[in-house]
């Protein structure tokens, strides 16, 4: 599974990894995903959704899964 955000796609992007004597190496950015339980249509799916889109409201949460 691919660490990818469910509702914005949002993935890791890559960049420089700087030191003191500024040598260069690559390094990932990742997003900080987790697993939460969201109304997909009509049902209630675990998906993988970063901390923004819930933060933010893009995904409903539902009444009570068990």
């Amino acid at each position: 599974m691919a660490r990818v955000c469910s509702v914005c796609e949002k993935r890791g992007r890559v960049g420089n990894r700087v030191s003191h004597a500024n040598n260069r190496t690559k390094r990932v950015f990742r997003p900080n995903l987790k697993h939460v339980w969201a109304m997909v249509g009509v049902t209630a799916q675990r998906i993988r959704v970063c901390t923004g889109c819930i933060r933010s409201g893009k995904i409903t949460k539902p009444a009570l899964v068990r």
